[in-house]
């Protein structure tokens, strides 16, 4: 049983439950290596009180998590078959108290589980696995930077086709065929280039925009590398930019760099939040970064810790973070800088390094 595991079966005796179901995908990946998206199906690694953990899996994942996992024990159930009665067949009787992901836990499930158990009482694991996650390992460090060269990669050779005259669209196209080129298992969010006045909105969506001489171009995108995320956003300029949106972007740039120089561990999280917004407020701009100041990354784009302002939690050495400070003006454009950040024991690391000085295209 690897170390992950081990660490889930001491928190069914420290919570004093009977079983835990691991439902989320990402986790069941976490734990055994094994990943599939079951869609409606039911998938869950099981961990009952004194046996050998076992996943339950859709027939048609039987053979892939045979090989892939790290857990000996596969269950599987038919497209036809009830799989809570399924699964009900590999359980002990006498459960009680059961361990579940209430985030990912519809009600109809919920009600399925404790009905299929017949347990009294359900407790939420989220708050133990967020804090086993949370700290990266060496070896999920080194993945992470591969998932970051190559979405930095992507972005360096499709800046050279980006010409007034394209449209978003096209640039999406382009990048995301170079994810997969690349080795990406692919992108880890709906890749996003906005031109001119919808780099304004913090969450845009790509169409046929056309990208225009004189105007900004941002571009958030991620991959996912063996399970894991890059998120990096870069603004650029097509061609010459206007003096405000010039000075729009160095106080980004600046806020961004004051944001990770106050990294380092034991500080609150929220005061990396208050460094970057006490920049742009200083430009004139307080009123436009309308968006926290990042978040965490990992196995999923958005985890654990949320870093906006007034968050007490401490970083502490081996989270990993997006600093991305942004503003952003209705009708005229907006700009976000991000960079995704290790904290080190005495200090950050940045393991992003696309250039962040404005860069001018087409």
């Amino acid at each position: 049983m690897n170390e992950r595991l081990l660490k889930l079966n001491a928190l069914l005796e420290s919570e004093g439950l009977d079983a835990a179901f691991i439902t989320l995908p990402k986790l069941v990946y976490y734990f055994t290596g094994f990943y599939s998206e079951p869609h409606e199906r039911l998938m869950a690694l099981v961990c009952v009180k004194g046996e050998e953990p076992f996943l339950f899996v859709p027939v048609l994942d039987h053979e892939k998590a045979s090989r892939t996992s790290s857990v000996s024990r596969i269950y599987s159930h038919r497209d036809e078959e009830n799989p809570f009665e399924a699964l009900k067949c590999h359980l002990q009787a006498g459960i009680s108290r059961i361990g579940i992901q209430a985030e990912h836990m519809n009600v109809k499930r919920y009600h399925a589980f404790m009905e299929m158990t017949g347990a009294s009482d359900a407790v939420d694991l989220e708050p133990h696995l967020t804090s086993m996650r949370v700290i990266k390992s060496d070896s999920e460090i080194a993945v992470m930077k591969r998932a970051i060269h190559c979405i930095e990669e992507v972005i360096r050779t499709t800046l050279p086709l980006i010409k007034p005259g394209i449209t978003e669209l096209d640039v999406v196209a382009e990048m995301e065929y170079r994810m997969k080129k690349l080795g990406a298992d692919g992108p880890s969010f709906e890749t996003m280039v906005l031109a001119g006045e919808k780099s304004g909105l913090p969450h845009g969506v790509p169409g046929q925009t056309v990208i225009r001489e004189g105007e900004l171009l941002l571009i958030d995108a991620g991959v996912f590398v063996d399970g894991y995320a890059s998120d990096i956003t870069r603004t650029f300029a097509v061609g010459q930019i206007s003096d405000q949106l010039q000075q729009i972007y160095n106080a980004v740039l600046e806020a961004n760099e004051s944001m990770i120089r106050a990294g380092r561990p034991g500080v609150a999280i929220g005061s990396l939040d208050t460094a970057a917004r006490n920049v742009i407020a200083s430009k004139g701009y307080g009123d436009y970064f309308i968006t926290r100041a990042g978040h965490g990354l990992g196995l999923e784009i958005h985890e654990y810790p949320s870093i906006y302002g007034g968050n007490p939690d401490l970083l502490r050495s081996g989270m990993v973070y997006t600093a991305e400070p942004g503003i952003y003006m209705s009708g005229l454009g907006g700009v976000r800088i991000e960079d995704n950040v290790l904290v080190t024991d005495d200090g950050v690391e940045v393991l992003t390094s696309f250039p962040k000085q404005l860069t001018i295209i087409g």
